[in-house]
């Protein structure tokens, strides 16, 4: 009994291993094929029929690439080839139907620093397509984008060689570069591609400050991200999203930055931005925690001109903490503000 179950179970492996074997072929025969069929398009100038080889993968980046066998080409027919492809995709409809083949093409050229231009140009293609890069291209692309700039090129030189290709940067292009850079914490060299943006024709937008200022508040750099708010409103004439000035807000009050929050508020009321009543409250709520009761006072007046009432405990902790500093004026001066509100 006891041979007969071993020779079931070696007979069992056997299966499994060959099963295994079968899978493993099958698998690299069906790579070979697409990667043939997709050369075969290439070397037929068909390529509009590539989304619809590449229509099952579903957006991934597969491996191995199908575009691998590009690699034998020589850099200027690959990025001739590469940009007639892109050209190929732009009538296609639905857009997102070469969504796969942007995802492949973008991971098969990240690979090499040397064809960062390039790389730019597909993921401007994927975006304006209304298609979302698969998300191992944010490392991907900014590891390329360091290895050039390790060869001492400047962010202006790099951007611009997309001009030599037939391409334009553009700010979408430029932000996903940004948030790539800050998702890796190169946040030094996110604010250089930021900053370089009006020089190679395309002006940064909430998006760009906005990803900057959100991640430089994940790790407290808040003077700096305090300098870029400023940038963001008083020199370039945007108004940030409330969000972003939440997380500003949110990190100072973190750091018990209290009088920096409250001149953040203050710079917000002279360029005629309303805050938000959230970011008002949190202000508000960190200068009672830090026994700040006369600002906290201060920043109620200004609060309320505003239109916004703190919540109720907040605005009895706020006439509490000025009357036991004897701040008796200023708390009456609180307290009739509330009445007048009716709150």
């Amino acid at each position: 009994m006891a041979i007969r179950a071993t020779k079931l179970c070696r007979s069992l492996l056997h299966f499994h291993y060959s099963l295994s074997q079968f899978s493993s072929i099958h698998s690299i025969t069906s790579s070979q094929i697409l990667e043939e069929s997709i050369k075969a398009a290439v070397e037929s100038k068909t390529y509009q029929k590539i989304p619809d080889l590449l229509i099952s993968l579903e957006g991934t980046c597969i491996n191995p690439n199908p575009f691998s066998f590009l690699s034998a080409f020589p850099e200027n027919l690959k990025t001739q080839v590469v940009d007639e492809i892109l050209q190929s995709f732009i009538p296609l409809r639905p857009r997102s139907r070469p969504q796969t083949a942007y995802a492949c093409l973008l991971c098969f050229t990240l690979q090499s620093p040397n064809l960062l231009p390039l790389s730019l140009a597909i993921l401007q293609r994927t975006l304006r397509s209304g298609c979302i890069p698969v998300p191992q291209t944010h490392l991907l692309l900014s590891s390329a984008w360091l290895a050039r700039r390790q060869q001492s090129q400047s962010v202006c030189n790099i951007l611009s060689e997309m001009q030599s290709i037939g391409y334009y940067p553009d700010s979408g292009t430029c932000n996903y570069l940004i948030s790539s850079l800050c998702a890796i914490d190169q946040l030094v060299e996110a604010v250089k591609v930021l900053k370089s943006m009006g020089r190679v024709g395309c002006i940064p937008d909430l998006e760009s400050y906005g990803s900057v200022i959100c991640a430089m508040c994940a790790v407290r750099r808040t003077t700096d991200a305090t300098e870029l708010m400023k940038e963001m409103v008083a020199k370039i004439g945007l108004t940030p999203r409330q969000g972003t000035v939440l997380n500003l807000v949110a990190a100072l009050r973190a750091k018990k930055e209290v009088w920096k929050a409250v001149e953040m508020i203050e710079f917000f009321e002279r360029e005629d931005f309303n805050a938000g009543f959230a970011s008002y409250e949190s202000v508000l709520e960190g200068c009672l925690e830090c026994h700040e009761f006369v600002l906290a006072g201060k920043v109620v007046m200004g609060m309320t001109a505003k239109g916004f009432i703190p919540y109720i405990e907040v605005r009895q902790k706020v006439v509490e903490g000025l009357a036991s500093l004897g701040e008796w004026k200023l708390a009456l001066a609180v307290r009739q503000r509330f009445s007048e509100l009716r709150s």
